[in-house]
């Protein structure tokens, strides 16, 4: 039996007179990792600001492990072992990587287990160790994101939110991030992940939904979607046959 930890019911979210989100549907299961895909403008960030509460819901409700969130702040979120790594990273660019390392844990205050995890992710990240000293804002484009990824899993969240992880990044990059996507879902920590680079984030994938225009037009398993044609027409660069 599918275990939900997170539920969107309904989910709408309007700018202005502007319906960015027109009632979504969504669910991740525990120890899952979810794809979120869709075309630049589709709903797709949206969904995760308003899932987090960085948005606000014109209607749905948004149920994380049994309990309504809607009205929740960062701050309680994080504690309850959400966590979100936003599109453009977000890193604390006047701080240190082993500064904005350390931030990620604030909800914590297991000392011990902090420092074993903050090896942990020099061990994930090896760049991020030798520069352990520089200034975040320093970073290249790959560097901070490797950096926002391994501040989000400071906090070891139970669910992990990713909001394009690979926009702006080399293919090698690229391939480096969905690597560490994987490995943290092989962990058993649960993901849902907004990428626009469909066919890596279906091959990496339990299930995925696919938005346009602010709504769900196909969901499934994401192996099979791999195969729909729909899919391979609009989001593969592949022709139906």
């Amino acid at each position: 039996m599918p275990d939900a930890l997170l539920t969107v019911t309904g989910l709408r979210v309007a700018y202005g007179g502007i319906q960015a989100v027109k009632g979504v549907d969504l669910e991740v299961n525990r120890g899952e990792l979810v794809a979120l895909i869709g075309a630049n403008g589709a709903g797709k960030t949206s969904t995760l600001k308003a899932i987090t509460g960085m948005l606000p819901m014109a209607a749905g409700s948004v149920v994380y492990d049994g309990v309504s969130i809607g009205s929740a702040g960062a701050y309680t979120l994080a504690a309850r072992g959400l966590a979100m790594v936003p599109e453009g990273r977000g890193v604390f660019a006047r701080m240190s990587i082993t500064e904005n390392l350390q931030m990620g844990a604030f909800s914590r205050n297991d000392k011990a287990d902090i420092a074993a995890d903050l090896e942990k992710m020099f061990g994930i990240f090896p760049r991020l160790k030798e520069r352990a000293t520089q200034m975040a804002g320093t970073l290249s484009g790959g560097e901070q994101q490797m950096l926002a990824m391994a501040r989000a899993l400071m906090s070891r969240p139970r669910l992990l939110l990713l909001d394009e992880p690979s926009m702006g990044l080399s293919p090698l990059l690229v391939e480096k991030v969905f690597e560490v996507v994987r490995a943290i879902s092989a962990e058993g920590t649960t993901m849902l992940l907004v990428e626009q680079n469909a066919r890596l984030a279906l091959e990496s994938a339990d299930r995925a939904y696919v938005m346009e225009s602010g709504l769900v037009t196909i969901t499934g398993e994401a192996k099979k979607m791999l195969a729909d044609p729909r899919v391979r027409a609009a989001y593969l660069g592949e022709a139906e046959a």
